[in-house]
C-alpha cells in the first residue's frame, strides 16, 4: 500500500499549521467557495464574498487565502487528499497494474464530476501564478505522481509516469476549456492510459 499525502487537511493550510478553531474558519471558508461558485461561476467568485457567505471579516479570510485562485486551488488539494489511494497489490501482473492506473485517473477525474462550476474554476486557478497556488499545485502534482507511482507498482517506469501525468494535465486542460463532461473525461483517461500501458 502506498503512503498517501498527510490526510490532516483540517489542521493543514498552504501558509501555516492550524489551531483547532483556525481549521475550522478555512473549512468554513472553503465550504462556502463552492456555494459562491455553483451560484457565480469562477468570474464572479470574490474572497470577500466568501468570506461574507462564511460569517467571516474579509480581513480573516484574506489571512488564509491570498486570491480566489488560492482559494479554488485549496477547495480542490482538500478533496484529493481525502480521496482514498488505490491499494497496490503484491502481484506485478501486467492488468492489475493497468487497473490500478485507471481507477487512479478515474477516481481524480470524478472528484468534481458532480460540479461543472468548481471543475472549471479549479482549471483556471490552477493556471494562476500566485505563490500560494504554485505551492499547492506543486503538493497536487506529488500527489498525483505518488497514486500513479504506488498503482504502476514496484520499479515504475520513469517514463510512464511521466506519460500518465502528462496525460492527466491535458485532460484537466481541456474539460476545463469545456470539451466533454468529467464523466467523459474519466472514461477517455481510462482508455488512453490503457492504450499508453498496454
Amino acid at each position: 500500500m502506498s503512503r498517501h499525502v498527510s490526510r490532516n487537511v483540517n489542521l493543514e493550510s498552504t501558509r501555516r499549521r492550524l489551531t483547532e478553531r483556525q481549521a475550522d474558519t478555512v473549512q468554513r471558508l472553503t465550504q462556502a467557495a463552492v456555494e459562491v461558485l455553483r451560484e457565480e461561476g469562477f468570474a464572479g467568485l470574490t474572497v470577500r464574498m466568501v468570506a461574507s457567505r462564511a460569517g467571516v471579516a474579509p480581513a480573516t479570510a484574506y489571512t488564509y487565502f491570498s486570491s480566489k485562485e488560492h482559494l479554488v486551488a485549496e477547495v480542490f488539494w482538500r478533496r484529493l487528499a481525502t480521496e482514498p489511494a488505490v491499494e497496490s497489490t503484491a502481484g506485478p501482473a501486467e492488468s492489475d497494474r493497468v487497473d490500478r492506473v485507471a481507477a487512479v485517473l478515474r477516481g481524480i477525474a470524478l472528484l468534481m464530476a458532480d460540479e461543472p462550476e468548481l471543475a472549471a474554476a479549479v482549471t483556471s486557478a490552477l493556471l494562476g501564478q500566485d505563490p500560494d497556488v504554485e505551492h499547492l499545485r506543486a503538493r497536487i502534482g506529488l500527489d498525483i505522481r505518488e497514486r500513479l507511482s504506488a498503482a504502476l507498482g514496484p520499479g515504475a517506469d520513469p517514463d510512464e509516469l511521466e506519460a500518465l501525468e502528462l496525460l492527466y494535465a491535458g485532460a484537466l486542460v481541456r474539460a476545463g476549456m469545456g470539451y466533454g463532461t468529467y464523466e467523459k473525461l474519466a472514461d477517455r483517461l481510462e482508455v488512453s492510459a490503457r492504450l499508453l500501458l498496454e
